[in-house]
C-alpha cells in the first residue's frame, strides 16, 4: 500500500510531466482544443442519402483505417517544423497534394491527436514555398530536396484547397495560437481572386501564370469547388465570389447540354473560343485526352456534388442525375467495371479500375434514394479497396469522408 509520501512524490511527478508537456509539446498535441472532432456526422441536404448497407460506426472506422494508411504512406517530415505530402516515388510533391494533406489533417482532428502538429507543419511548408507571382500562393512543385522546380508559379486547385483548409482550421482550433488561420486564409483568398480568377469572364484560371492568350480564358472543371467559393465569400465578404460561383454553375450546364447531354461527363480542360466555352483540343496542356473525362475531371462528381449535399444548391442537379444514370448503366451496376477514361459521349478508352474514378461516383450517387444500392456497392468497393498510389488513395479517402457524412462546411 502506497504511503502519503509516495502519493506526494507521484503527485509532484505528475505535475512536472504536465508542465513539461505544456511547454515542450508542439501546438496541435493532445492538449489542443478541438472544436469539430472527427466524426462529425453532418446533416446533408434533405432527400440525399448515405450508404445503408453498413452502420455509421463501420463507416467511421473505415475512414479512420484509410486515413491511417494514407498518413503512413504519404505524410512525411520536411525538416524542422515542416511536413509535406510525398506524391511520387521520387519524393516530389505538388501543391495539389499539399492541399489534400491540409484538408485531411484538419478533418481528421479529434481522431488523430497529432492533427494540428501535422497541419501547422504543412502550413509552414506552404509558406516556405511561395509563388514568385504572388507570395500568398504556393509554388506548385518541389523535388525531393524541397527545391521549387518546373516554374515557380501556382496551380489554382492546390491554392483553393489550402485556403479552404485554413478556414476549416480557424473553425477547428481557433486563430489565436501559433498560426492566425483566419488571417492566413483571408490573405490567400484575396490572392486567388487577384491572380487566379479571370475578372472579365469570372472563370477560374489554371494558375497565377495563366494570364495571357488562350490560357487566360481556359478553365478546368476539376477546379469547380463550388462550396469553397461560397466559403471564400462568407469569410471575406467579397461579393465578387458570387460572380465566380454563378459563372461556374453556368459553365457546368453549358458543357453538359452542349457536349455530354447523354452522359453528364465533363472534360479535363475547357477553352473559350468564338464566344463559346468548349472542351479543349488534344494536347492543350497535358495530353491527348485534355478534352475527355480523364484524370482531372474524374474528381468532378465529388467536387460538384459536395456543394449540393451541404447547401442544397441544385443548379447542377440535372447534370449529376444524368451522370449517375449513365455510369450505372455503363458499368452494369458493378463498380469494378468502371474504367479510367471516357470520351464525353460515353465511349471508353481507359482500361484500369482506378479509385480516382469509381470513388467520386459514390459521392454523386448520394443525390437520390434511387441510387441506394449503387451507392452501397460503391462504398463497399472503395472501403475494401487495396492501396494504389497517392492520387487514387487521396480521392478514395475524400470520397469516403463525404459518403460517411463526415465532410463539413465553413
Amino acid at each position: 500500500m502506497m504511503n502519503k509520501q509516495g502519493k506526494r512524490k507521484l503527485h509532484w511527478k505528475s505535475l512536472m510531466l504536465l508542465c513539461l508537456a505544456i511547454f515542450i509539446l508542439p501546438a496541435g498535441s493532445a492538449f489542443a482544443a478541438v472544436n469539430k472532432p472527427f466524426p462529425q456526422h453532418t446533416t446533408y441536404t434533405s432527400g440525399t442519402i448515405k450508404p445503408n448497407n453498413v452502420t455509421q460506426t463501420v463507416m467511421d472506422n473505415a475512414v479512420k483505417t484509410k486515413w491511417d494508411a494514407w498518413k503512413g504512406a504519404y505524410l512525411k517530415p520536411a525538416g524542422t517544423g515542416k511536413y509535406y505530402v510525398k506524391y511520387n516515388s521520387a519524393g516530389e510533391t505538388v501543391s495539389e497534394a499539399h492541399g489534400y494533406g491540409m484538408l485531411f489533417t484538419v478533418l481528421m482532428a479529434g481522431y488523430d491527436i497529432n492533427a494540428q502538429t501535422y497541419y501547422n507543419g504543412l502550413y509552414n511548408y506552404y509558406t516556405a514555398h511561395p509563388s514568385a507571382i504572388n507570395p500568398y500562393l504556393m509554388s506548385w512543385k518541389q523535388n525531393s530536396s524541397f527545391q521549387n522546380i518546373e516554374g515557380e508559379d501556382s496551380a489554382t486547385d492546390g491554392d483553393m484547397d489550402i485556403a479552404f483548409s485554413l478556414l476549416l482550421a480557424h473553425k477547428q482550433w481557433g486563430s489565436s495560437g501559433t498560426v492566425n488561420y483566419l488571417q492566413a486564409a483571408t490573405n490567400m483568398i484575396n490572392a486567388i481572386m487577384d491572380n487566379e480568377i479571370n475578372q472579365t469572364q469570372w472563370t477560374i484560371r489554371l494558375g497565377d501564370w495563366a494570364n495571357s492568350g488562350s490560357y487566360n480564358t481556359a478553365t478546368r472543371p476539376s477546379d469547380f469547388m463550388l462550396n469553397h467559393l461560397k466559403a471564400f465569400q462568407a469569410a471575406t465578404g467579397d461579393a465578387r465570389w458570387q460572380n465566380v460561383t454563378n459563372k461556374t454553375y453556368t459553365l457546368i450546364n453549358s458543357l453538359y447540354t452542349g457536349y455530354s447531354s447523354t452522359t453528364g461527363l465533363l472534360p479535363d480542360f475547357v477553352v473559350y473560343s468564338s464566344n463559346t466555352y468548349k472542351p479543349a483540343a488534344a494536347n492543350f496542356l497535358e495530353d491527348a485526352n485534355d478534352g475527355n473525362y480523364n484524370y482531372n475531371s474524374c474528381r468532378t462528381p465529388w467536387r460538384i456534388t459536395t456543394d449540393y449535399l451541404l447547401t442544397g444548391d441544385n443548379r447542377a442537379l440535372s447534370q449529376l442525375n444524368q451522370l449517375n444514370s449513365w455510369i450505372k448503366t455503363k458499368a452494369s451496376n458493378t463498380p469494378g467495371n468502371i474504367k479510367d477514361g471516357y470520351k464525353l459521349n460515353g465511349t471508353t478508352f481507359g482500361s484500369y479500375n482506378s479509385g480516382a474514378f469509381y470513388a467520386p461516383f459514390g459521392v454523386s450517387a448520394m443525390t437520390s434514394s434511387a441510387n441506394q444500392s449503387w451507392l452501397n456497392s460503391l462504398w463497399s468497393h472503395t472501403a475494401n479497396s487495396s492501396a494504389e498510389d497517392y492520387y487514387e488513395d487521396s480521392i478514395k479517402l475524400f470520397s469516403m469522408i463525404v459518403m460517411s457524412g463526415n465532410w463539413w462546411a465553413y
